[in-house]
């Protein structure tokens, strides 16, 4: 596999957080999986690193961000400054065609809830917020949300209780109806008390489930992006 397909499978992979906090990620076990040398491995992670989407300690490798409550906090707030203005942005920016974008979003998260599918429910929650991003067409705002979006999915996935989902879906719908109307004001509003209360919601716990493997991850993400490659290399 080239370089860019390994960030970028791996980029799905810590975005979407399913990994737990700390964990290292072995470049010899890596290597094995994508079947590339150590040293291309080490040059992806490395990328990862200075994309602030893993945490590279000297002398010690590369690990998945460990969530800490006390620095959310800063992290939301930033976050509230940020997206609020790309709430506002994209009110009176959006076209037709990335309002249905949105909405189709939207409606593919409210199914997953529907059917109980509370990991894909937890990966179309995160892509809602980049989404969000991408349609703003700036590479310096999708950059920035980008990194701080990373360093709150760990602090979902591990501290917000099971009836958070739920809020969280009727949040995001609030959004899009904000944006889809073009009304700033209740966008704007929608956004930064959506960021708010999922923060409130984050309750540290006493004991912590046991998290899926590396090797589980990045297979079903490797064999994601295969599929993908498919009808590509049909059409070509």
């Amino acid at each position: 596999m080239q370089e860019e397909e390994i960030h970028a499978v791996l980029t799905r992979v810590l975005l979407t957080g399913r990994l737990p906090g700390g964990l290292k990620l072995g470049e010899h076990r890596l290597a094995e999986m994508f079947g590339v040398s150590r040293e291309r491995i080490r040059k992806v992670l490395h990328r990862l690193g200075a994309e602030r989407l893993l945490d590279m300690v000297r002398n010690r490798g590369a690990f998945t961000i460990a969530p800490d409550l006390r620095e959310g906090h800063l992290v939301y707030e930033a976050r509230r400054i940020l997206e609020s203005g790309m709430a506002a942005h994209l009110a009176d920016n959006l076209t037709p065609a990335q309002i249905e974008r949105l909405r189709a979003h939207v409606e593919a998260e409210a199914e997953a809830l529907r059917c109980g599918d509370q990991a894909t429910w937890q990966r179309l929650s995160a892509e809602f917020h980049y989404l969000l991003a991408e349609l703003t067409e700036n590479p310096l705002v999708q950059r920035q949300a980008q990194e701080l979006i990373s360093r709150t999915l760990m602090l979902v996935k591990r501290y917000e209780t099971s009836a958070g989902s739920a809020c969280g879906c009727d949040e995001h719908r609030a959004i899009f109806r904000a944006l889809a109307a073009r009304e700033r004001g209740k966008a704007v509003k929608a956004m930064t008390t959506h960021l708010s209360l999922v923060e409130t919601r984050l309750r540290p716990t006493l004991c912590e489930p046991a998290g899926p493997s590396v090797e589980d991850v990045v297979m079903e993400e490797l064999a994601r992006h295969r599929a993908a490659m498919v009808p590509l290399a049909e059409a070509g």
